[in-house]
């Protein structure tokens, strides 16, 4: 390592916690959360292991931080706009951040701790719903569904073998050919009919999921 410029030593990093979780997101977004480690963090940051753990105890504590990070990230509904609008707004904002951070799906309702953003998050949902005249009763399963399905389909999408509608050609292929021996017939009218289409994008399945969902909370609210 090349010294200062008057010969002495190099200087020291300045480590912070914000430096050190935004180092930690770095990791996990390029190489996933085994990656991430005290010695591996230590690296990016190019200090000494115990100088990260001055600023964050242990790895329970990075993914708290990692957590709170990540909830930052989600556009906050409004209690006093439209709540079909604001949770469909807040719905996609979720779905945009877990496919930036794929490794959180499974991580966002695991904290035990959870830092502010996260719990500004949940009160600001709940504040819309609660505003929109949803019961708590309502509100509690709004929410629960809501996020069930968020979650799951981020889950699902980031498990595919594909990106976009213009890969989906290339990883169905060979499933097509197996399909054509005709013991799955109905397989193979949705693949040839609808799914392999031209403009078919299976990310579009978002919207229409979401929006029969708030069809129904929609009519929940309404009857009571």
């Amino acid at each position: 390592m090349a010294g200062s410029a008057d010969g002495g030593a190099p200087p020291r990093v300045r480590l912070s916690r914000e430096r050190v979780l935004g180092a930690a997101l770095g990791i996990a977004d390029a190489r996933g959360l085994r990656a991430l480690t005290i010695r591996t963090l230590a690296a990016e940051l190019g200090a000494k292991p115990m100088s990260v753990y001055y600023h964050v105890a242990n790895k329970e504590e990075i993914l708290n931080g990692l957590v709170d990070l990540v909830f930052e990230e989600i556009e906050l509904p409004s209690p006093g706009g439209d709540w079909r609008t604001e949770m469909t707004r807040r719905a996609e904002s979720v779905r945009a951040v877990l496919r930036r951070h794929r490794w959180a799906i499974g991580l966002l309702e695991s904290r035990s701790s959870p830092g502010p953003a996260t719990l500004q998050h949940h009160d600001a949902v709940l504040a819309t719903f609660l505003a929109a005249g949803f019961g708590p009763a309502l509100t509690a399963h709004a929410y629960a569904v809501l996020d069930s399905y968020v979650y799951g389909f981020a889950l699902q999408e980031a498990s595919l073998p594909f990106e976009g509608s213009e890969a989906v050609g290339e990883v169905a292929g060979p499933i097509v050919e197996a399909m054509a021996t005709g013991r799955y017939p109905r397989l193979l009218e949705m693949a040839t009919g609808y799914y392999l289409q031209p403009g078919y994008d299976f990310a579009d399945e978002f919207r229409f999921g979401l929006d029969l969902l708030l069809d129904g909370l929609a009519q929940k609210r309404a009857t009571g």
